[in-house]
C-alpha cells in the first residue's frame, strides 16, 4: 500500500524531530526526507513548521502509546509489566543506534515556557502515557490516587532514564529504572 504524501511528511517530520529536535529540523529538510515538494508541505500544513511538528508529535505519541500498551499488557503482574516496558524501551533505543528516544522530549524541552500548540501536544502526550499506566495499575487493584501518582512517577522515571541511556549509549539506565520501578510497584500489592 502506498503512503500518502501527507503521511510521508508526518513520518519524516516525526523521525527528524525525534532525532534532532524541533529547532534543529527545517521545513526543507522535512520535505526532502518525505520526498515531497515544499509546496506540498505547506498545502497540507498551512501553519508551517509548527503545524508539521504538532502532527509529528501526535504521531510519535500514538506510536509510543501503542508500544506502552503492549508492554503493560504483556505481563499479568503490574510490577513485571513496568519492568518489561523499560526493557522494551532499552531494546528499541539500542536498535536505533541510540537516536530514537522519546518522541516528545526534544520538542518539549525546546518549547518550555511557551504556550504553543507544540508544547500543548507534548504535554498531552505525557498525560496520555500517564493515563495508560494509571489504568493498568487500576486494573491490578491499586487505589485511584495511588495509581495516578505512581503512574506519574513511572513515566517521569522512564523519560529520565531514556535520556540518560541515550547520552551514555547504554541500556543500563533504563534497565535499572525498570528494576527499581518494579520494586516500587510491588510495594503497593
Amino acid at each position: 500500500m502506498q503512503t500518502s504524501t501527507r503521511d510521508r511528511i508526518v513520518l519524516a517530520a516525526a523521525r527528524l524531530v525525534q532525532r534532532q529536535g524541533y529547532v534543529g529540523t527545517g521545513i526543507k529538510q522535512i520535505a526532502k526526507e518525505a520526498d515531497a515538494t515544499l509546496g506540498s508541505v505547506y498545502h497540507f500544513f498551512p501553519g508551517g513548521k509548527e503545524a508539521v511538528a504538532v502532527a509529528a508529535i501526535k504521531h510519535g505519541d500514538e506510536e509510543f502509546a501503542a508500544m506502552l500498551r503492549e508492554a503493560l499488557d504483556g505481563e499479568e503482574d503490574p510490577a513485571a509489566a513496568v519492568e518489561g516496558c523499560a526493557r522494551s524501551l532499552a531494546t528499541a533505543l539500542r536498535a536505533s543506534g541510540w537516536t530514537d528516544g522519546c518522541p516528545v522530549t526534544a520538542a518539549a524541552l525546546e518549547t518550555l515556557g511557551t504556550d504553543s500548540e507544540l508544547q500543548r501536544a507534548c504535554a498531552d502526550a505525557l498525560r496520555g502515557w500517564q493515563d495508560l499506566v494509571a489504568d493498568r495499575l487500576l486494573r491490578a487493584g491499586l487505589a485511584r490516587p495511588d495509581a495516578r501518582e505512581l503512574a506519574g512517577t513511572i513515566i517521569s522515571a522512564l523519560e529520565g532514564a531514556e535520556v540518560t541511556a541515550q547520552v551514555t549509549r547504554s541500556e543500563e539506565p533504563l534497565l535499572q529504572a525498570g528494576r527499581q520501578l518494579a520494586r516500587l510497584v510491588a510495594t503497593y500489592r
